[in-house]
């Protein structure tokens, strides 16, 4: 048995990375899955990989800023598998400038992606998921989204803040619908997203040194959190932060 058995989930961004991970982990866990990106070479890649392996995927295009888009993947879940009942808003950009170098452009840019673009995810999924009797909804925020930090992006930290209480709202306002909405608020990870900062040794180790266990966490670190709010086993939780950090935020 699966946990994740006759269930059916979007994931954005989930061409590669975090995405690719929770793709690859829910269909392993018995999900149907769309996945979600505009890296459309890379997102088929998945989308084969998970079927070769006896799972079931389904890749489409979908730039999160655009509303057809979201429409388009509801439209693919519930007509390809019959209904929606995961959603997982993983999609995101990072824009590493400090406040006063951010332009209009950036802060519009960002604030697309990160911010619009769940609420977009949101609000297309909920009336398929009501159709289904209810559903999870998992937003992927940050620590940057709990906290400031010296080092640390304005603009991606404003967004990732925004998805927090997004969450919050959503939940408290479908839950007696049977939505269920949490956030994931991941440290540090190993993926493209962070890995300029890895490869420069002095910033390196000042990040170490700001992280308890000692070591960045991995795709599948977050993977198995998303996994946990995205199942039955987790039925009673709603509005809540799940913080995989290292211990970071800790401090």
């Amino acid at each position: 048995m699966g946990r994740l058995d006759g269930k059916v989930a979007i994931i954005s961004g989930g061409a590669r990375g975090q995405g690719a991970t929770e793709a690859r982990m829910f269909a392993r866990e018995g999900a149907k899955v769309v996945i979600g990106d505009l890296l459309d070479e890379e997102g088929k890649q998945v989308e084969a990989q998970i079927n070769e392996s006896g799972g079931e995927a389904t890749y489409v295009h979908l730039d999160v800023t655009q509303e057809d888009d979201w429409r388009s993947a509801v439209e693919t879940a519930v007509s390809r598998y019959g209904k929606l009942d995961i959603l997982v808003n993983n999609a995101g950009i990072l824009i590493r400038k400090g406040l006063e170098e951010t332009t209009v452009e950036d802060w519009d840019r960002i604030m697309g992606v990160n911010a619009k673009g769940v609420f977009l995810g949101t609000k297309h999924a909920i009336p398929a998921m009501r159709r289904a009797g209810g559903g999870s909804i998992i937003n992927i925020s940050s620590t940057a989204g709990l906290v400031g930090s010296p080092n640390g992006s304005p603009s991606y930290t404003a967004t990732k803040g925004a998805v927090r209480l997004l969450t919050k709202s959503t939940a408290i306002q479908y839950a007696k619908e049977g939505i269920r909405c949490n956030s994931v608020h991941p440290g540090p990870i190993d993926t493209d997203m962070i890995r300029d900062t890895m490869s420069d040794p002095a910033r390196l180790e000042q990040r170490m040194q700001r992280l308890p266990m000692g070591r960045v966490g991995t795709s599948e670190d977050i993977a198995y959190g998303v996994l946990y709010l995205a199942s039955d086993e987790s039925s009673f939780v709603t509005g809540s932060e799940l913080v995989i950090d290292g211990g970071t935020t800790a401090q």
